[in-house]
């Protein structure tokens, strides 16, 4: 009779664990699309990307294998360099700052409930949602040193001294980009941590009281500890978000003034290219043609080779180039060629 039973149970152990095992199977048949368009689309470019960077290759003709000549350039690049210093310059700006702004608001927040704290939460997580774009034209509607809002604000409290263009100015242009990061980003951090410490036991805190620990002390024991987790996921977007930042640097300074302005990694592919521009010398390329040109978005810091264009058009240019090299530092180089 014992024998019986243990062999119906252990049939039925067996039963049971055949049936996680298929279950177990179904889940990673659910996985497989999305793994798919993963290696597709994710990990074959990248591949692609770094076999490519072994070889000298402009996309079309024969490929010449040159090493690691490309790493080698990009290193001794001053370019690169700078747009990298300059990333590591907004990881502060856009991590740290929010970081520690969003844990301030968080025990403020969550200290003493009051009245409104929850469309209090929703606002101070809008500017997150704004695409980049927009707070990029934003913000340097703001900045403006013609009617900004800042500027008009500081003139208004007797600060006439601390107006300035702010995002054209070699000193302030990075920590005023800096500072929308700050503002993008610090209510994600708030909604994060606001999140982690409604799952922090109450009897912690309780039992920290009972024991004498102040607000400070239960913040340090008790409150980080608990917000681990939330921590590092804030780190992690945050530096990401800081090492890709692009379309606010671009739409704001064009990754200017000059040389060593806001160049981040994203904007020194934009930099250091040859613009040809046919028909300079026909009769319909006229003032309004060159004011087009240098209303280009790519055109800082490239060289501008113009075909078949007259004396007079191109003593224009090189003013026009004259011009925004002195005053923005623009690094545009002038050339002339017959070849088309």
């Amino acid at each position: 009779m014992r024998q019986e039973v243990r062999w119906r149970r252990n049939r039925s152990i067996a039963g049971r664990s055949g049936r996680v095992g298929e279950r177990n199977w179904l889940g990673y048949l659910y996985l497989i699309p999305g793994l798919v368009m993963y290696v597709a689309f994710g990990l074959y470019p990248l591949a692609d990307t770094v076999h490519y960077s072994f070889y000298d290759w402009s996309g079309f003709g024969d490929k010449l294998f040159i090493g690691l000549r490309n790493y080698a350039t990009l290193v001794h690049d001053e370019i690169f360099r700078q747009a990298i210093f300059n990333n590591f310059i907004l990881i502060f700006f856009y991590t740290v700052l929010p970081i520690l702004l969003a844990l301030f608001l968080t025990v403020l927040m969550t200290a003493r409930p009051l009245p409104g704290m929850t469309f209090f939460r929703t606002g101070l997580f809008i500017p997150h949602v704004i695409p980049m774009v927009v707070v990029g034209i934003t913000w340097r509607w703001i900045f403006s040193p013609v009617g900004g809002p800042l500027n008009v604000a500081l003139r208004a409290v007797g600060l006439h001294d601390w107006a300035k263009a702010w995002l054209g100015d070699f000193t302030w242009a990075l920590p005023a980009i800096g500072g929308i990061g700050t503002w993008v980003m610090y209510g994600l951090c708030m909604v994060l941590f606001i999140a982690g410490v409604q799952n922090i036991d109450e009897t912690l805190y309780d039992a920290a009281k009972i024991d004498g620990a102040g607000v400070f002390r239960q913040f340090r024991y008790v409150t980080l500890p608990g917000l681990h987790h939330q921590l590092m996921v804030a780190l992690i977007l945050t530096s990401i978000t800081a090492l890709r930042a692009f379309d606010v640097v671009w739409v704001t300074t064009r990754g200017g003034p000059g040389n060593k302005g806001v160049r981040v990694m994203g904007t020194a592919r934009h930099r250091n290219k040859k613009i040809v521009i046919i028909g300079a010398g026909s009769a319909a390329f006229g003032l309004a043609s060159l004011a087009g040109i240098f209303r280009t978005e790519g055109l800082y810091g490239s060289e501008l080779a113009l075909v078949d264009i007259d004396a007079d058009k191109l003593n224009i240019v090189q003013k026009f180039a004259h011009l925004m090299n002195r005053q923005w530092g623009a690094e545009i180089k002038i050339s002339t060629t017959t070849e088309r």
